[in-house]
């Protein structure tokens, strides 16, 4: 459970300028008046794939204790534990420390961690947090926490967040560790800078970004991302729909070789009679064959798929033409989306991806329990991909106090 030095450095510089302005009786009554909370998930998760291994299965339970001062002067802070435990001896599975070898991966170690500490300014339209944070940005495809994971990925850092106007906001974050959600081993100490502004317009928003990121080591990594993105609704024949597109370069150093590629992406929804519609495309682009768009920081559960098959973009770049049908039913909500997969730029033995079906269905109990279900069927297409059919299944329920 460790803090990047400099980011502890910082903090303890700046609360010992925050306990010199405020009073001693205030902080205190800060600290007993602040909030706590419980964050359970019970979950279930089974993999099977058409290889060697084992069919896997695990059976986790994850605790996270979070307590929020209240604010003094415009300072709080927080503190937040999560741990990740099996439950019943239901672990056949190999997790992302090696455990397990002869099992599919189930990415859900048993760990303890310290999830979140930070101190927040927040003044008017003005919030800065130092320490360790949860940073997203826009839909979660460059910058995500990867909340459906049981140890989500959370930073260290400096984050602001400053509404400029009614229509316009500004974010940029510096960040010196990627705590990520394979436990406190791999997580990767960088210099990553993220810049992201949106302006509101009376036809969506358009959002400008600049993710520059880098591994804090001896080798030339750079990974440098700039695009742009449009998200709106508007109504057409009293039909209301709504779209985004999303656009972005990416320039990186690998092993001394310099790669670039784009990014692509176009969604379009509705409702009729009840029923949630959409059609999407995405690219993530190739260069020559040699290098796919990567989103190292993003929430990938969330895209391509929930069986989770690439979450490294294959070098030959991936597009995922897409749609999905939604709704519901017995005062709960479900999904079914359809995925199909190819390469951007196709070899002799490489171009078909495969497909994959994804299924849904969740159900709140009341404002504290929700529970639900969850499956994923992906069809292996070319052998040389190095893909094979895999089905996973999800059972679940949380509670939040």
């Amino acid at each position: 459970m460790k803090l990047n030095k400099t980011t502890l450095y910082l903090a303890v510089a700046l609360a010992s300028s925050y306990s010199t302005t405020v009073m001693a009786n205030d902080i205190s009554t800060a600290l007993a008046n602040g909030k706590a909370t419980v964050d359970l998930n019970l979950r279930y998760e089974s993999v099977d794939q058409d290889n060697a291994l084992k069919k896997a299965s695990a059976l986790t339970l994850r605790t996270r204790l979070s307590y929020a001062s209240k604010a003094v002067n415009g300072f709080s802070s927080l503190v937040e534990f999560e741990d990740s435990r099996n439950v019943l001896g239901i672990n056949d599975y190999k997790n992302t420390l090696g455990r397990n070898n002869d099992y599919s991966v189930i990415a859900d170690p048993e760990t303890t961690e310290l999830d979140q500490m930070l101190l927040q300014y927040k003044q008017a339209n003005f919030t800065a947090k130092l320490g360790r944070q949860v940073i997203t940005m826009d839909n979660h495809r460059f910058v995500g926490h990867v909340g459906w994971r049981q140890d989500r990925q959370t930073f260290d850092g400096i984050s602001f967040d400053y509404q400029a106007s009614e229509k316009l906001s500004l974010k940029y974050a510096y960040i010196t560790q990627r705590n990520r959600i394979f436990a406190d081993a791999k997580d990767i100490d960088s210099k990553d800078h993220l810049i992201n502004a949106s302006y509101k317009t009376g036809a969506g928003t358009v959002t400008a970004y600049s993710y520059l990121l880098e591994i804090d080591n001896d080798i030339d990594n750079a990974l440098d991302t700039y695009g742009i993105r449009f998200n709106g609704a508007s109504k057409f024949d009293s039909q209301k729909f709504t779209y985004s597109f999303d656009y972005a370069l990416q320039d990186t150093e690998s092993a001394g070789t310099s790669f670039s590629s784009h990014y692509l992406s176009a969604e379009l929804g509705t409702h009729v009679s009840g029923l949630g519609l959409k059609v999407g495309y995405e690219l993530l682009g190739s260069d020559e064959g040699m290098y796919g768009f990567s989103t190292p920081l993003a929430t990938l559960h969330k895209f391509n798929g929930w069986s989770d098959q690439f979450l490294t973009t294959p070098k030959e770049g991936l597009t995922d033409l897409y749609a999905s049908l939604s709704g519901k039913v017995l005062e709960g909500k479900w999904a079914v989306i359809y995925h199909n997969f190819n390469a951007d730029k196709a070899s002799d033995t490489v171009d078909d991806f495969g497909s994959e079906i994804n299924a849904v269905y969740t159900k709140k109990f009341s404002k504290h329990y929700t529970a639900g279900i969850k499956y994923s069927a992906y069809s292996a297409g070319d052998v040389a991909t190095g893909k094979v059919d895999t089905d996973k299944l999800w059972l679940w329920i949380s509670a939040k106090f």
